[in-house]
């Protein structure tokens, strides 16, 4: 690897940040999770290298950053996901509603919790 010219590394790690951007689109995380080790190490070798065109970097850059937005996106929505499941987990537990003078009042649901301990 260290014969490998900037070009060579750079559209190695092109190839990786394109495949990479399309495991994001579909939510292939086991893609995502083999391509990050190469990609790491290919920006290693891109950090050590001083004969970089200033263009090549900006795109390899541009690209970086396209993929770390769509990442974020993907896991606001895995945090929103669970967000979801844990409000609905704590519906199905029990339900909070206000008497007749304001006062929060919580309905244990008992049948849930039979059923959950039995499963």
């Amino acid at each position: 690897m260290a014969t490998e010219s900037a070009q060579d590394l750079v559209g190695a790690l092109e190839d990786i940040l394109e495949t990479e951007r399309a495991a994001l689109l579909k939510g292939d995380v086991d893609a995502m999770t083999r391509l990050a080790e190469n990609k790491e190490r290919l920006i290693d070798l891109l950090n050590a290298r001083t004969d970089l065109p200033h263009t090549e970097l900006i795109r390899l850059h541009d690209k970086i950053t396209r993929n770390q937005s769509l990442m974020n996106s993907a896991l606001e929505g895995i945090r929103a996901v669970a967000a979801r499941m844990s409000e609905m987990r704590q519906v199905r537990q029990a339900l909070h509603t206000y008497d007749r003078s304001g006062s929060i009042r919580k309905i244990i649901n008992d049948a849930a919790r039979q059923i959950e301990k039995r499963a």
